[in-house]
């Protein structure tokens, strides 16, 4: 390398780091917004792996209890998710 070019090549060198360091910046920044919405896509999978979770368990609640009619209960959860009275006999 003679000297010519290295004479050249240095102030480039030093134009370039601002560049670096912008790049730099713009990518830590993209790489927060990817976890952020990670972060809330796992959020709303768990709210819904929660809802899913409560609705097994109420069938299981229903198939496992015995003394209750099942017609009755199926009423009485349509009623909550409407927000009306339940019906009081259904046999």
């Amino acid at each position: 390398m003679n000297s010519e070019s290295l004479a050249l090549l240095i102030p480039m060198m030093a134009l370039m780091i601002p560049f670096f360091a912008i790049w730099t910046k713009h990518q830590r920044r993209m790489e927060e917004i990817r976890a952020r919405a990670t972060a809330e896509k796992a959020a709303q999978y768990a709210a819904h792996t929660e809802r899913l979770e409560e609705r097994v368990r109420v069938l299981e609640r229903i198939i496992t209890d015995r003394g209750t009619s099942l017609a009755h209960e199926i009423e009485a959860l349509r009623a909550d998710e409407a927000g009306v009275a339940p019906a009081k006999n259904l046999q």
